[in-house]
Parts: C-alpha cells; sequence; structure tokens
C-alpha cells in the first residue's frame, strides 16, 4: 500500500511537470501567432531613397560609417535677398533763360550803372555854348571810359561836324549822340556764334584768357546760353592746373544736363580737350566749349601749350570759335592780352566780363578797334543767366539812359 501511494504521488508530479513544460513551449507560439502582421509597405517603400552607401569613412574598427539621414523633410531655405540700394532721385534740370529776357536783363543793368558816361556826356553836349573847353572835356569822358583815343578822336570830329551843319538848337542832342555811339560801336559787326561744325560735326569753342576773368564761370554760362536755344553740349575741363576748375564745370554741368569730360589735376590740357571733342563727336553733340587754363600773356611757354591745344583739337574737327574773355574794368591792361592771344590762337570773338560793375563800357569800342573781332558776350553780374548776347543797340541806349 505504502508502495503504492509512492507511484501515485510519483505519477502526479511528473504529469504536473510535464503540463509545466507544454505550456511553457505552446504559449510562446501562440502569442507569436497572435500578434499583428505588419502593414503592406510595398508601395511606399518604393518612395523612399535607397538607403546611402558607405562614404568610405572608417571607425577605428575598421567598419565603415555611414552618414546619419536626416531626421525630417529638408528644410527649403530661400536665399536671402540683398536690399536694394536707394537710388536718389535724379536733380531736376534747370531751364535756362532764352535770349529775349537776357537782352532785357543787359538793358537794366547797364543802365543801372552805365549812365553817368551817358548822363556826363548829354551834360556836356546841352550846355548853352560848347566851347573847345567843353569839347575837351568831352574827350576826357570819353577816354576815361576806356574808348580810347583814336575813337574818342573820332566820335568828337563827327559830332562837332554834325552841330556845326545842323546847328545845336533845335537838335535832338540824344538822338544824333546815340546815333554816332552807334556807328562807333559798329552794328554791323557778325556777333553770333558758331553752333554749327563742319561735314556734321560739333562747332568747338575754345574759351581762352588770363587769370581771374572768370573763363571757367563763362564757359558753364555759356553752356546755359546754348542751353536755351536747344543745343546739345559737351564741355571739356583743360584746366589741369586748377584743382577746383573740373569740378567748378562738373556743377555747371549737373545743373543743365551736359556732360563734362575731365582729366586728372596736372594732366596734359591738350589731351583733355582732345578727348572732349571726341566725345562730342561720339555724342553728335552740336557744340563743345573747351575750358583752358588762365596764363599770363608775357608768358611764352604758357602761350605755346594754349597753341598746342588748338592744334591737337583741329586734329580731328576745325575750331570754330576761339572766344578770348576779358574783365571789362582791366581797361587799356586789357587791351595788351588781347593782342597777344589773338596772334597765338586767332580770336574771333570777345566775352567781356563785369561789365555791370564799371562805368567804363567804352571797352566795347576799344577792343574791338584792337582785335577787329566783335563782343559776342557780355557778363552783368554773378546769377547763372546772367551772360547775354551782345546788343550794339541796347549797349548804347542803356548808356544813354536817363
Amino acid at each position: 500500500m505504502d508502495t503504492l501511494s509512492e507511484y501515485i504521488w510519483l505519477i502526479l508530479v511528473l504529469g504536473v511537470l510535464a503540463v509545466v513544460l507544454l505550456a511553457a513551449l505552446v504559449v510562446p507560439r501562440l502569442r507569436r501567432r497572435a500578434r499583428p502582421l505588419p502593414p503592406d509597405r510595398s508601395s511606399s517603400d518604393d518612395l523612399l531613397p535607397p538607403p546611402p552607401e558607405a562614404d568610405g569613412r572608417t571607425t577605428d574598427a575598421g567598419t565603415a560609417v555611414l552618414d546619419e539621414p536626416p531626421a525630417g523633410p529638408a528644410a527649403v531655405t530661400e536665399p536671402e535677398l540683398a536690399p536694394e540700394p536707394e537710388v536718389a532721385p535724379a536733380p531736376e534740370l534747370e531751364r535756362p533763360e532764352g535770349a529775349a529776357s537776357r537782352l532785357v536783363r543787359l538793358r537794366q543793368r547797364l543802365a543801372g550803372s552805365q549812365n553817368v558816361f551817358g548822363r556826363g556826356l548829354l551834360a556836356l553836349l546841352s550846355r548853352d555854348r560848347l566851347d573847345d573847353d567843353a569839347w575837351e572835356d568831352l574827350e576826357d569822358t570819353l577816354i576815361t571810359a576806356d574808348v580810347g583815343v583814336a575813337a574818342t578822336t573820332e566820335l568828337v570830329e563827327r559830332l562837332r561836324n554834325r552841330l556845326r551843319i545842323e546847328g545845336a538848337e533845335g537838335t535832338d542832342l540824344r538822338t544824333v549822340l546815340r546815333e554816332e555811339l552807334l556807328t562807333l560801336v559798329d552794328p554791323t559787326l557778325d556777333r553770333t556764334l558758331a553752333t554749327q561744325g563742319a561735314d556734321g560735326k560739333p562747332a568747338v569753342t575754345l574759351v581762352v584768357g588770363v587769370n581771374g576773368t572768370g573763363k571757367t564761370t563763362t564757359v558753364g554760362k555759356l553752356a546755359r546760353v546754348l542751353v536755351a536755344e536747344e543745343k546739345s553740349v559737351v564741355l571739356g575741363a583743360a584746366d589741369t592746373f586748377r584743382a577746383a576748375a573740373a569740378e567748378q564745370l562738373g556743377t555747371w554741368g549737373e545743373r543743365v544736363g551736359v556732360p563734362v569730360v575731365r582729366g586728372p589735376e596736372g594732366s596734359d590740357p591738350a589731351s583733355v580737350a582732345f578727348e572732349a571733342v571726341r566725345s562730342g563727336v561720339e555724342q553728335d553733340a552740336d557744340v563743345v566749349i573747351v575750358d583752358t587754363a588762365g596764363r599770363l600773356q608775357n608768358k611764352a611757354g604758357l602761350m605755346d601749350e594754349l597753341g598746342k591745344v588748338k592744334r591737337v583739337i583741329e586734329k580731328q574737327v576745325p575750331v570754330s570759335e576761339v572766344l578770348l574773355v576779358l574783365d571789362a574794368t582791366t581797361g587799356q591792361n586789357g587791351l595788351a592780352q588781347a593782342r597777344v592771344f589773338s596772334e597765338v590762337v586767332n580770336v574771333t570773338g570777345v566775352v567781356l566780363t563785369k561789365l555791370d560793375g564799371s562805368a567804363k563800357g567804352g571797352i566795347v569800342v576799344a577792343v574791338q578797334r584792337e582785335l577787329g573781332v566783335p563782343v559776342k558776350l557780355v557778363g552783368l553780374g554773378e546769377g547763372a543767366d546772367d551772360l547775354a548776347p551782345f546788343d550794339a543797340g541796347a549797349f548804347v541806349d542803356a548808356l544813354l539812359e536817363a
């Protein structure tokens, strides 16, 4: 009996162990079967890029290292655009005055400063008795006004003859004096500026003179005169010895939209003049105005250099106009300057500056007789449009303005 019990317990223990062993083997299989299948990735896998290949970098152990793929889709970054630079608005171009308004100002300005001369002449001629002393006083007045000795003698003789023939009484002295002064100033001279070159090329104007006469300012004002006449202009800054000359000319050009050709300070003036003319030809300009350095008429080297400038220009285009700028207040000294410049560069016209600041208007007559060329322009003040074409009638009328 005891032996039978022992067998039974042994069988039970073995049965329990068998059950436990069976459970250990069957349950994991059941769990694996119950795990859900992964979704079908065949379509999405086709869209993914293939895994990167090893880039050849190795670790200490010698295995290849792949670059880590980005954690997510690469962010598309737009390139930063540099801010657009602010463009300064173009300066508004000035509209120069026309010839008509300049002539009105010519008469007004001259009348305000020159009428002392005219009134003096009228006062002498209106005396009750025109004796020799009166005529000598008249001669002194004319000579003091820089008319010149020869022109003064001629004018006095004509006046004496007319009054002797016509009689002083009942004669309109103002009319007689106006007619004789107008004859002296010579209204028949051609005072027009050459603004049309040969063969369709630009007309070239060379501006010369001594230091301090206002050449560069005159060039700038002359550009305004031509722009008012609807002419296209190029300026040449051939005064390379004065640092401010090119800048000054550039300012004048900017105000009316006229290009300025310049060179380095101290460069050869002839080369700058050459480039200015070439630029004018290329741009099909109407007129090229070349500013030159001021030079003393008694300096042979400087005068020779001026001749060189003219010769270099004429390798491309003939010089149409040579304007000599004279200070009206210099009187007879200006005539000495005029003679030398005329010999070197064949002056074709005169510009008288500061004419409104002096009662010596007779310099107009003197310089014309000395050079045989007309006064073409006169400077009447500091304003931008205070350069006017010279008009003989307006000039004489201003002299005799009451």
